[in-house]
């Protein structure tokens, strides 16, 4: 039987976000016993005669309600855009109703992150509103406490609400301390997955 494991899941435009997950990834791995799932969603589009294809071209694969149902927590991933999560998260996220119906997700822990194109572009507020839907789910929401050294010292992204990356001027590059805040958000998620699963 294989480990349980902790669902990435993320819509990057960019790369920065998708970049964040990989980071992610990494601090779930680090925790004996659970693995790291990463997946993406497809793009939303207005022209509705052409469909996408079934497996991106390149990168995580699209996520299914399976990969979803299964996970023991999950790590939800998004630009801002003006203060919320993208288009495509949400749109995956409203077909989710099946699962909150059956209760797939409830007890299960989860946590937020996001990346932004300025300082004050809408982190925070990006950040809650990936918790709304989960908390609708019955997820344990968890986010980054201020024991992370990484938090204090910051001057980039990183957020007590989730891990969150700052673009300006970094051309998509992860600073020192949005890395470890990453990492250490995807430890701590992992490390929660692992109790509530056992």
């Amino acid at each position: 039987m294989s480990n349980p494991y902790v669902l990435v899941l993320y819509y990057s435009r960019n790369g920065a976000t998708e970049k964040m997950a990989m980071q992610i990834a990494r601090g779930i791995e680090s925790v004996s016993c659970i693995e790291a799932r990463v997946r993406t969603v497809p793009p939303v589009s207005a022209n509705n005669e052409q469909s996408i294809a079934a497996v991106p071209n390149e990168g995580a694969m699209y996520c299914s309600d399976e990969d979803l149902k299964d996970c023991a927590g999950l790590a939800l991933g998004s630009p801002t855009r003006f203060g919320n999560m993208a288009a495509p998260l949400k749109y995956f996220l409203d077909g989710t109703s099946s699962l909150w119906m059956s209760g797939a997700l409830s007890g299960k822990p989860a946590s937020v992150f996001t990346s932004t194109g300025s300082m004050h572009g809408g982190q925070e507020t990006t950040l809650l509103s990936m918790m709304i839907p989960l908390m609708h789910q019955g997820m344990v929401i968890s986010g980054l406490p201020y024991t992370e050294k990484a938090l204090h010292d910051t001057t980039t992204g990183g957020t007590p609400y989730g891990a969150s990356h700052t673009e300006m001027g970094t051309n998509g590059a992860l600073s020192e301390h949005e890395t470890a805040l990453c990492q250490a958000l995807g430890k701590r998620l992992a490390t929660l997955a692992r109790k509530l699963n056992s």
